[in-house]
Parts: structure tokens; C-alpha cells; sequence
């Protein structure tokens, strides 16, 4: 049997101005045929895990196409074409089954929806009994469109995501199960009238874990092949947009369906504990200075890479400078403040202070990390020590904080330092939370902010707990 192995994955915050294009994705990660085996595999990715799940179940692999980008904007029209283009066109010799890594919460100009539009695309071209496994981001916005053009779906079990190259071999396995001991997925999706702010969706702890709990329940029941719980991404303004609930059954719409509303039900009847109230900047930071356990990492909520904002917020780091916090670290995208630095050269002055280090802002990451990435490219970055005695590290590209090492390769030792800002929520926990003395998420304002009432939308679902408390 061969097996033909695609990924597609970008998160797209549609509350951006600034459009994802091409270039976004080619010069980020992509991949085709051989270039793809040896960019994942043994990487902590569900594509690393698609390749293992293969080669542990015999299956040869026809590698085709697959990209990413960091989360961003709707992606332009002319760019989802060639990424949809490559994608159809990639593998060329016959197989027996395919393997997609989508995110589930993919936006683009033309389509909303656009996983469901690959999944629909590539069902056209092989046909409606071809067997089509797909894995999903935890954050995907699941649609029934993808549903109904997927064989069966599984997503992330856990956030920060940890587990991705296991999803891979397990669909890998699905797969397998399907070619050699016909097992006939049926799939049942649950969407109830909800979306769980940010800040509640950590798997690690309650409420969200919870959640994982009655799934690992569900995933005992007899005839249930897989099942996920998808937490939603409420920064892209579509139809689809809220947490799920997907249920995998052997031959049995029933089970099927009784499973994905089970853990529905129950997710609902526990709505209200979604509602975290976070504190302030300015109570966040006056906490920070205070508190004995050092360092304190201030979660930026509303500037969040990891959900597409621009990582240039400086809300949080004024914060600290105005009420005198010393030995403060932030990371901010600013491509000029790289040039000035640059232009200063080291131990040169620039408006913020003295310019400490330059370097090519790429590092490696060897433990597994939320997105399963292992190497990183941040653009040429400089540090700057700031009179107050605080750090600020420029970067030139934009870059989700996923690795300790981004501050240890700039020369700067976390656990020395009183306050870490970081451009995230849950996701740099699984770097952060072994340095940290503790982690506090902040409600700043931004294209990220925790709470969904902040945002206009014009194409959600109506009523949506909780931006309709009576939904």
C-alpha cells in the first residue's frame, strides 16, 4: 500500500488588516516530494508523526506537498490557488490512501472555509470512497464541509500542543486500519451555540481539562475509533467559528453520534466556568514587582502571536517602565529598531539604550515545544540594555515565543531576570512554566484579546455563548 502525505496548516486571524500572501508561507516552511521526507521526519509534528505511523505499519509513502506559516491574516486569493494548486498536483503516482495535516482554521479570500475547500477539492479528484485521513489543529473552527469530505478526523488532544506527532501516527494507523482490517469510519460533529475564551484553554489544568477528560472516557467506549475535542479560534470571523465536538465510530452513525453529543452536552452544562476574569496591565505588573517568585512571565493576551497579532505591542512593557520595574525582558517585532541597531553596531547608543548583541536570530529548540517546531529564524535581531536596567530583543521577523532558546541564543538568561513578557497564552507555557515563578495572564487590548465581545463580527453564528449570555 502507498500512502500519499500533504499539510496545509496556517491560522488566520480575519480581524487583521495585512493579508497573508505566497511569499509568507515560502520563505516560512515548504515542502515537496523528497524535501518533505527529510524536513520531517523524527520531527515533533503530526507530519513526523504521519511518516513513523507509515514506516510502523509497512505503508510506503509517495510524499507530495505540504507548507506552513505563522499565524497571520486572511490569506490572499492568489495564494490559496497555488498552495491549493500544488497541493492537487503534487503526487502524481498511484496510492492508496492519503494523509492531510490541515489546521481547521484557515481563512482565505475566497473561502471562508478553506480546509473544507481542500478537503472538497481533493475528494473530487480521488473519488468518494477514497479513504482520506486529516489531523487538525486543537484550534480548528471544524466545519461540515470538512466532515463530510474527510474518511475520519482526528485533532490535538492537548494545549500547549505536545501531542501532534502522536496524532500523526494515529492517523497514520486509522488509515491502515481502513486499508488492511476495513474498518469503516463514520463521523458525527456536535457544534454547540459557544466560544471559550483563550485564556480558559489550557488542557493542563480545569476547566478545559475536563473536557479531555470525557474524551479519554469516549475513546474507551467499544467501536469508537477517535474522537477530539476542537476548542475553536474565535479571531476568524466565519460560520463555522466555535468549539466542537467530533466523534469517530466503526460502521455506526449511531455510537457515532451518540459520543460527539455526549461530550457536547456535558461541555455545556459547564459554560459559566469559561469565563476567566484576568487582571489588568497595571494590576498585573504592580503584582509582578511585588511577588517574591522570580521571575514573574506576563502573558501579553492581546498581543498573541501564536493567534496572528504582530508581536509589537508595547503596552505591557511601558507598564513595567512607569512604574519603575527593573530587570524587565521583551521580545518585540521592529524591523527599524533592528536597522538602528545595526547601524549603532554593538555597544553603539540607540534612542532605547546601549546595543548589546546582534546575530542572525536563528536558534534550535530540542525539547518538544508547542507547533512541534525544532528550528527558527526570527530575522537579524539585536539586544538593547535599557538605563532602567530592562532588555529589549528586536527582531526582524516576526516569531511565536515557543522557545526558551530565543532569549538564551540573543545571549539573555531568563532565569535571572525579574519580569518576562511574552507574546503569548497557553501555548510558550511548555517552554516557559520550568523557569517561571509564575505565569500570569494579562487582559491587554489587541487583534488577541481574551475576551470574544471585543470583536465585530459579521459572519458568526447567532447567538454564541458567551458574546450571548442566553444563547
Amino acid at each position: 500500500m502507498t500512502i500519499g502525505i500533504l499539510g496545509f496548516l496556517h491560522e488566520s486571524n480575519t480581524f487583521l488588516d495585512t493579508p497573508t500572501i505566497w511569499d509568507d508561507f515560502a520563505t516560512t516552511s515548504m515542502t515537496a516530494g523528497q524535501t518533505l521526507l527529510d524536513r520531517w521526519t523524527g520531527v515533533a509534528h503530526e507530519l513526523g508523526g504521519m511518516i513513523e505511523g507509515c514506516h510502523q505499519n509497512a505503508l510506503e509513502i509517495e510524499p507530495g506537498f505540504a507548507t506552513f506559516a505563522v499565524p497571520s491574516g486572511t490569506i490572499t486569493a492568489e495564494a490559496f490557488e497555488r498552495i491549493a494548486d500544488a497541493l492537487l498536483n503534487a503526487i502524481t503516482a498511484p496510492i492508496d490512501g492519503l494523509l492531510v495535516a490541515l489546521h481547521g482554521a484557515t481563512v482565505s479570500e475566497a473561502y471562508p472555509d478553506a480546509d473544507g475547500e481542500i478537503l472538497r477539492r481533493l475528494r473530487t479528484k480521488y473519488g468518494p470512497d477514497f479513504p482520506i485521513v486529516v489531523t487538525l489543529d486543537l484550534h480548528a473552527n471544524v466545519s461540515q464541509s470538512m466532515v463530510d469530505h474527510a474518511t475520519a478526523i482526528t485533532a490535538y488532544r492537548s494545549n500547549p500542543h505536545l501531542d501532534q506527532r502522536e496524532r500523526g501516527i494515529e492517523a497514520a494507523n486509522l488509515l491502515y486500519q481502513i486499508l488492511k482490517d476495513n474498518k469503516k469510519p463514520v463521523m458525527a460533529l456536535e457544534a454547540p451555540p459557544w466560544a471559550i475564551p483563550i485564556a480558559a484553554q489550557n488542557t493542563a489544568g480545569m476547566p478545559a481539562k475536563a473536557l479531555y477528560d470525557d474524551l479519554n472516557e469516549v475513546l474507551q467506549w467499544p467501536g469508537i475509533l477517535s474522537a477530539s475535542v476542537c476548542l475553536g479560534f474565535y479571531y476568524a470571523d466565519v460560520a463555522e467559528m466555535g468549539t466542537t465536538f467530533l466523534a469517530v465510530a466503526d460502521n455506526d452513525p449511531d455510537l457515532a453520534r451518540k459520543a460527539a453529543s455526549y461530550l457536547a452536552e456535558r461541555a455545556w452544562n459547564r459554560r459559566a466556568d469559561f469565563l476567566p476574569q484576568l487582571p489588568s496591565p497595571q494590576q498585573a505588573v504592580a503584582h509582578a514587582i511585588q511577588s517574591t517568585k522570580k521571575p514573574v512571565v506576563l502573558m501579553d493576551v492581546g498581543d498573541n502571536v501564536g493567534g496572528g497579532s504582530s508581536a509589537s505591542s508595547r503596552t505591557l512593557y511601558e507598564e513595567c517602565v512607569k512604574q519603575g520595574a527593573a530587570k524587565v525582558v521583551v521580545v518585540l517585532y521592529d524591523r527599524q529598531s533592528v536597522d538602528r541597531c545595526i547601524a549603532a553596531g554593538v555597544r553603539g547608543e540607540v534612542a532605547e539604550g546601549r546595543v548589546t548583541t546582534i546575530f542572525d536570530g536563528i536558534f534550535t529548540e530540542t525539547q518538544v515545544r508547542h507547533g512541534g517546531w525544532s528550528h527558527f529564524d526570527q530575522g537579524i535581531s539585536a539586544v538593547v540594555e535599557t538605563p532602567q536596567g530592562n532588555t529589549i530583543l528586536y527582531t526582524s521577523r516576526r516569531m511565536a515565543p515557543m522557545s526558551l532558546e530565543q532569549l538564551l541564543r540573543a545571549g539573555i538568561h531568563p532565569e535571572r531576570q525579574n519580569i518576562l513578557i511574552v507574546k503569548g497564552v497557553i501555548a510558550p507555557q511548555a517552554a516557559y512554566a520550568p523557569i517561571a515563578g509564575e505565569i500570569i495572564l494579562v487582559d491587554t487590548p489587541g487583534p488577541t484579546a481574551n475576551d470574544p465581545r471585543s470583536f465585530t463580527y459579521r459572519n458568526r453564528r447567532r447567538p454564541l455563548y458567551p458574546i450571548e449570555l442566553d444563547a
